[in-house]
């Protein structure tokens, strides 16, 4: 039961905030959406701010091991690790109120710092498993670098005024990882 409430309560922020935006989407918005009691959502999440991220880093992970999922069995290292990075940076271009909003969040020193909840744990897993099976000697070192370069790349394409395509920024991440351009879910026939 509680991982059902925790399930409905993390979706609806997602809805709501995909359709309003972080700042008008509020607690009892989201409890109304979920169809529970305002009070179960305090009690699961102490705070607004770890409610969006719980749920975007939830929104990652379920997205990504979906993606992953549909990927033949004979996948290599390569091919997986592609699909990784192009499913979290499309989640820019599909979810950008949600991705903007979660960035936002984690940059703003004044409201708390990066949190490591279960759902970035699941998330973090699944991105040392794609470092591990591309070939890394370091999935842990190398997790914490690959992390950074997605959310610059997501910054990038969500930068009010200032974005960038998403090609350059894939073709920057292929690039660093050796893989070919090929993989994947290419935004066009090459790299810019």
């Amino acid at each position: 039961m509680r991982q059902r409430s925790q399930a409905r309560i993390l979706r609806a922020t997602v809805e709501l905030v995909d359709q309003h935006g972080y700042a008008r989407t509020t607690l009892s918005d989201i409890a109304e959406r979920a169809g529970l009691a305002r009070g179960l959502l305090t009690y699961y999440f102490e705070s607004k701010r770890l409610l969006m991220q719980s749920a975007t880093h939830r929104l990652m992970h379920q997205t990504l091991s979906t993606a992953l999922d549909g990927l033949p069995a004979e996948a290599g290292g390569e091919a997986r690790l592609a699909l990784g990075i192009d499913t979290v940076l499309t989640l820019a271009l599909t979810h950008p109120r949600v991705m903007r909003s979660h960035l936002a969040l984690i940059l703003d020193p004044d409201v708390g710092a990066f949190v490591q909840d279960p759902e970035q744990r699941r998330l973090g897993g699944i991105l040392q498993e794609l470092l591990r099976d591309w070939g890394s000697a370091d999935p842990v070192g190398d997790h914490a670098v690959l992390r950074s370069a997605l959310m610059g790349g997501c910054i990038g394409v969500l930068l009010p005024g200032a974005s960038i395509p998403l090609t350059p920024i894939r073709a920057d991440l292929f690039a660093r990882y050796r893989l070919p351009w090929e993989l994947g879910t290419p935004p066009g026939p090459g790299p810019a």
